[in-house]
């Protein structure tokens, strides 16, 4: 079987939860079928900047067909569109100058996707709030496999996604949660669909000591991995600071990513420290060294974060407005969620002071894992879920894209309006 996985940005070096499932699940497939990733020469999600060669290479055994991509709108010009979008009564075609805006289009990759279509047998598609990943899968859609990692954000509301939602072959999801909120936005529309996950390696025996050298970090502490720029890390910062302030604590708080967000805030903190991207080694020795790992989303979809903290035996703390965290930490009984800045300070504390609580937490947490997102399990669900598609020839091939004159009729409702009513 021929797969094609197409992500917008691909690497050991690239950070991100879609990019890391999209890696993840490439390495594991290609052990038993052909696999190619199709992918940008983009490292950053900031800069959008080809930093990579244009052409193929080998990563890990996969083989990696790189295109350049187009420059980045300005920052001015993605609030325009998403205001547009978010706001006010618009077109699909304003929806798509947002898509495009937000995250730069390659032309080269899509016109590979349309040429080269009957050379693969699926197109798995990672992240759908992607230009790449809307213009391929219409290019492909009776190969398209969405797996789509939906937030429920306003973009959710657009139409543009909940008609490619119902145009993909198949739908593979992270959670239950993720998939209700998809049925919620298609309603009335048939999908094929499934319940797949995001498995997870971890090292056997990760170096917690060699974390607190380098980074010369003493005592207990916290920890934070994601993007700093945007309300998460603010909010995280904000809220541990009035733990800090008000709980009898010696804990301090890691903040691990990307981003200039809450700098001035971690400066002026005696207790917040940064520790900037790190690398995989130096990620799970740092997971394996912090009492508790903090997920601080309301939009989290399903965190990779989370399941990687878990299988290295670490209680969670999560944003309990999502409801997919929520779920994800019911379901494990290895976290606990807050919804207000009392419960923050509450849970967090109990964490630190109640040592039977953090590793009873932490033992569920690596048992759920293990039970269904080792790769065994994850790796069979998608095996039976290509089965059934290579079998079942009934799906048509898709509806095209909206015409001329569709794409620009004034009649679409604010998204938010949508999100509203089905978050």
């Amino acid at each position: 079987m021929k797969l094609a996985v197409v992500v917008q940005r691909y690497g050991p070096a690239v950070r991100g939860g879609t990019e890391g499932q999209a890696r993840y699940v490439a390495e594991h497939l290609a052990q038993h079928a052909d696999v190619e990733v199709l992918t940008t020469c983009a490292a950053s999600a900031s800069t959008w900047a080809n930093e990579f060669s244009a052409g193929s290479e080998t990563l890990n055994g996969v083989q990696v067909r790189r295109f350049r991509v187009s420059a980045p709108a300005s920052a001015s010009t993605r609030a325009r569109h998403a205001d547009r979008v978010f706001t006010q009564t618009h077109s699909i075609a304003d929806e798509l100058q947002w898509l495009e805006a937000c995250a730069p289009l390659s032309s080269s990759l899509l016109r590979h996707l349309r040429k080269n279509a009957s050379a693969y047998d699926f197109c798995l598609f990672y992240g759908y709030r992607s230009a790449i990943t809307y213009y391929g899968s219409y290019a492909v859609a009776s190969k398209a496999i969405l797996i789509p990692r939906v937030e429920s954000d306003p973009s959710i509301g657009t139409r543009i996604f909940a008609d490619m939602f119902g145009n993909v072959r198949s739908i593979l999801f992270d959670s239950p949660e993720e998939r209700s909120l998809v049925q919620t936005v298609c309603a009335g529309r048939s999908m094929s669909n499934a319940v797949i996950g995001a498995g997870v390696d971890v090292p056997q025996s990760p170096q917690p000591g060699r974390f607190r050298q380098k980074r010369n970090i003493r005592g207990p502490f916290a920890i934070y991995i994601g993007p700093m720029d945007g309300e998460s890390g603010t909010d995280l910062v904000r809220l541990f600071a009035r733990y800090a302030k008000e709980a009898s604590s010696g804990l301090s708080l890691v903040l691990v990513g990307e981003g200039s967000g809450s700098v001035g805030a971690v400066a002026n903190h005696p207790r917040i420290k940064r520790a900037g991207v790190l690398d995989d080694t130096d990620k799970f020795d740092a997971i394996a060294a912090a009492e508790a790992v903090i997920v601080p989303s309301r939009f989290q979809s399903f965190s990779r974060t989370a399941l990687e903290s878990w299988a290295l035996g670490k209680p969670v703390l999560a944003n309990g407005e999502s409801k997919a965290l929520t779920g994800q930490c019911v379901r494990s009984n290895g976290g606990l969620c807050y919804r207000n800045a009392d419960e923050f300070v509450g849970m967090l504390q109990a964490l630190e002071q109640n040592r039977w609580l953090n590793a009873a937490l932490g033992r569920n947490g690596r048992q759920f894992v293990r039970d269904h997102y080792d790769w065994k399990v994850v790796g069979s669900k998608y095996h039976d879920m290509l089965m059934k598609l290579q079998n079942d020839r009934s799906k048509d091939a898709g509806a095209s894209m909206p015409g001329w004159f569709a794409r620009r009729r004034r009649d679409v409702s604010p998204s938010t309006e949508t999100t509203r009513s089905v978050a």
